[in-house]
């Protein structure tokens, strides 16, 4: 099952070199077939040339005399009934008229040449007086075969690469996350193991964000759920408007969680946004700012997205500065070329450097707050996915007359 494919790909390459092969080969031969008819053809005119049928026996003697001499040949010319006309070097046997085509014997090769007028002329000689024979198919195959060996090393690292690219994606379908595949090369192959790579990182962040997030919210709803049961039972032993005010706090704690978590989740799965629209965005800071008590300025700028997310965007950082920072909270919107920049700030304590990087994690509570204090949920992490899906940015800034400062940058709308 392995070889499957290097050997379909192998075969096809040799079964492709054979047909070349073979087709080459057919041409050569029939070329080769015309070629000895032409060179025969001109060799009958050229011999008759030079012992035209009115030559004396003399001149031919002396003429057969010469060209034995310079081919050290044995040559002979006959009537055409077969008889001996004349001859030059050692005789000739007499079956040589009979079977006027080329062959040899030992060392020596005999030529028979019939002449337009009917006489022949046989020529026994240490070198064939003809084109040098070759076997097209047998040079061919040489060809073919040294091309099949050389493309076998080929072919087997492409299969073999592919192989390994099956392995790991098997074994990434078998449950091991962690599995990835070499890049090697810049072909097509690594692209897709590449791309494959790339893929198995993608949902090994969204396994391991979920499960985190899975993690993190039972543990973040244990404690509303335990002060809601606690307060209930408390409400039915003795009926108390303090305490169901406790009880709706505790509820509308576990509602705003819950509606994180699935914003959150949905977030994760979301590349694109559905519908973007453009949003005035120091209209919507001043509605939310009105809503919390925060002081707004800036100036106008529109941006391009879902306006209840940015809500949700603006909403998260001054609520989170006003129960983890301290006042006055200010929040101010500025356009700078491209982009527009929204900068909340609050006057309290803020966050060490140390943690600075860490206040977008979800559920990341910062060292020295206890479990009762609470950390701070989903409502930076929300504020970071809603920004990015918005093809924005956000920072987290160290004022220097204290207290903390988020800035989230949005691309300007355009029209």
């Amino acid at each position: 099952m392995r070889s499957r494919l290097f050997l379909k790909i192998y075969l096809t390459l040799l079964a492709s070199l054979a047909a070349v092969a073979v087709a080459s080969a057919a041409f050569v031969w029939l070329g080769q077939g015309e070629e000895e008819l032409s060179w025969e053809s001109q060799r009958a005119r050229f011999v008759t040339a030079l012992i035209p049928p009115d030559m004396d026996r003399s001149s031919v003697e002396a003429t057969l005399e010469r060209f034995s001499r310079a081919f050290d040949a044995d040559i002979a010319v006959y009537d055409p009934r077969g008889k001996l006309i004349a001859s030059a070097g050692r005789p000739l046997p007499p079956y040589i008229i009979e079977r006027p085509w080329h062959h040899g014997r030992g060392n020596f090769h005999t030529m028979v040449t019939e002449l337009p007028d009917g006489r022949a002329v046989a020529a026994r000689m240490e070198r064939p007086f003809r084109p040098a024979g070759r076997n097209p198919l047998a040079y061919l195959a040489l060809i073919a075969g040294v091309i099949g060996l050389a493309a076998y090393p080929v072919v087997r690292h492409l299969t073999r690469r592919l192989e390994r690219l099956r392995g790991g994606v098997d074994a990434w379908g078998r449950g091991e996350f962690v599995a990835r595949v070499p890049e090697d090369g810049s072909d097509e192959v690594a692209a897709v193991a590449k791309s494959f790579n790339k893929a198995a990182d993608h949902v090994e962040r969204l396994i391991t964000s979920h499960r985190a997030l899975l993690a993190n919210a039972s543990h973040e709803l244990r404690s509303p759920l335990a002060r809601l049961r606690m307060a209930i039972d408390l409400y039915e032993q003795a009926p108390d408007e303090s305490r169901k005010e406790e009880i709706v706090r505790n509820l509308a704690e576990l509602d705003t969680l819950v509606e994180e978590i699935l914003l959150a989740s949905r977030l994760d799965h979301v590349e694109q946004l559905d519908a973007p629209e453009s949003v005035d965005l120091l209209a919507l800071v001043s509605e939310e700012g009105a809503r919390n008590g925060v002081e707004v300025s800036g100036t106008p700028a529109t941006v391009t997205g879902d306006a209840r997310l940015i809500g949700r965007l603006v909403r998260n950082l001054m609520q989170n500065a006003l129960r983890h920072g301290g006042p006055p909270v200010t929040a101010t919107v500025a356009r700078e070329s491209s982009m527009v920049e929204l900068r909340v700030r609050d006057h309290g304590p803020g966050i060490p450097d140390s943690e600075s990087a860490r206040v977008f994690e979800p559920f990341y509570r910062p060292s020295g707050r206890s479990e009762a204090t609470g950390g701070w949920g989903l409502g930076l992490a929300l504020v970071r996915q809603i920004t990015e899906r918005h093809g924005g940015a956000v920072r987290y800034e160290a004022p220097s007359g204290g207290g903390a400062c988020f800035v989230v940058t949005l691309p300007v709308h355009t029209a």
